[in-house]
């Protein structure tokens, strides 16, 4: 990599996901200081007004970058998430932190460029290789990216987010002078028809895509409800401050890292992906349902990182291997097509998941502030949807088609 573009492109989206890690475990305390006297809901609001415009913006940046080009696409989108950053650092009043929020999330939905671009300047046996820097970059940032928040927040809330745009800025430097453009006039992605997307919802009314795409979005709403929830619960139940949430969802992503490198690049391809997607969505529950109650005298620090390690396993588990199984349930011709929509969709899913733990707080809180009846609500009603995974999940597995996931290479095509 030392003389590839991937390296940059590597860069790009590690800096893309240590600045959104940044943001989880002090957004709670921002909100909460004098200059925006917020209630707990409008931390959900943040997280979903993120999520909500990286959904529809990304299949927007994708176009543009078809059609211009991916290096300017890249470089100023994170122009405008180093510019987000700056706007929530300075903000004084609420519209301002949601105008950064809304701003960055715009700007964030670069991810399927950069996956495009790997695409672009990969052969296709070396793709594989190229797309787990995708993975790795996600792993590592949100390795990096809480730590980050928790520590600078020692000198100021703020810091954080000034630190993260100086890093988006010497990110789009980096870009300007390294980053060759990857398409040509001649590139197919120039001419590009409208055909792919009549065939990628044609596959999806398979039955069979159909339940792994409804599976893989209960269980983001789910997971996007705990990481907008856990540092107010965590700030309730044991007077956190936002270095020592930091820490905890660094913990979350150091094992994140672990069952990607230890359970899934080893026994994944000799028994499948079903059964470690039904061991995860169930240990995702398990962990979800745990965690409100578990307080400083009902089992401390050792069971809420038990009830956290649960959720990052869970989460992990089941995650990717959904996309391996969805992309394996259609054919060559709509595989980025309905790639894309699953990221799409759980863009939109991180929306709807802090928009439900925003109604939930203010509904069983209204004045009173966070409680124990609010946290229970919040946390079992995200239980509760991925219950709902639960048993979609097992059924697909009963399935008799459902032997096909075993890693084999499935011969389902976009007609079913």
């Amino acid at each position: 990599m030392k003389r590839s573009p991937l390296l940059v492109i590597f860069i790009t989206i590690f800096i893309d996901l240590v600045g959104f890690g940044i943001v989880i475990p002090i957004l709670p305390f921002y909100v909460q200081d004098e200059r925006f006297a917020a209630s707990p809901s409008m931390v959900g609001l943040l997280f979903a007004s993120y999520s909500l415009m990286q959904f529809l913006f990304t299949p927007v940046l994708g176009r543009l970058s078809d059609k211009y080009g991916r290096r300017p696409v890249l470089f100023w989108s994170i122009i405008g998430t180093g510019v987000g950053f700056l706007m929530m650092g300075a903000a004084t009043t609420l519209w301002m932190l949601f105008a950064g929020r809304i701003l960055d999330g715009i700007t964030g939905g670069n991810i399927s460029t950069a996956q495009a671009y790997i695409a672009d300047v990969t052969k296709p046996e070396e793709r594989a290789k190229g797309m787990g820097l995708v993975g790795a970059a996600f792993g590592l940032g949100f390795i990096f990216g809480p730590a980050l928040g928790g520590v600078l927040s020692r000198w100021g809330i703020e810091v954080p987010l000034y630190f993260a745009a100086a890093l988006s800025f010497l990110n789009a430097t980096l870009l300007y002078f390294t980053l060759p453009e990857s398409l040509d006039k001649n590139h197919p992605a120039r001419t590009a028809t409208r055909l792919g997307l009549t065939k990628m919802w044609g596959a999806l009314a398979q039955s069979r895509l159909g339940l792994i795409v409804a599976i893989y979005f209960l269980l983001i709403v789910a997971f996007s409800m705990m990481t907008s929830s856990f540092a107010l619960y965590t700030m309730y139940r044991f007077g956190f401050d936002a270095q020592q949430n930091g820490y905890i969802f660094t913990f979350i992503g150091i094992v994140a890292v672990g069952v990607q490198l230890l359970i899934v690049r080893r026994y994944v391809r000799r028994y499948g992906e079903m059964p470690f997607v039904v061991s995860g969505l169930w240990m995702l529950l398990a962990g979800l349902a745990a965690i409100p109650l578990v307080g400083p005298a009902q089992g401390g620090l050792v069971a809420l990182l038990l009830a956290g390690g649960f959720v990052s396993v869970g989460n992990q588990l089941a995650t990717p291997l959904l996309t391996s199984l969805a992309s394996k349930s259609v054919g060559a011709d709509v595989q980025g097509g309905t790639l894309g929509m699953m990221q799409s969709l759980g863009s939109l899913a991180r929306f709807v998941g802090p928009l439900v733990q925003s109604f939930l707080i203010y509904s069983a809180t209204a004045a009173r502030g966070i409680d124990d009846h609010s946290l229970r609500v919040t946390f079992w009603t995200a239980a509760a949807i991925t219950f709902a995974a639960c048993l979609l999940a097992f059924y697909l597995r009963m399935r008799a088609d459902a032997t096909d996931y075993t890693g084999a290479n499935l011969t389902a095509t976009s007609g079913g």
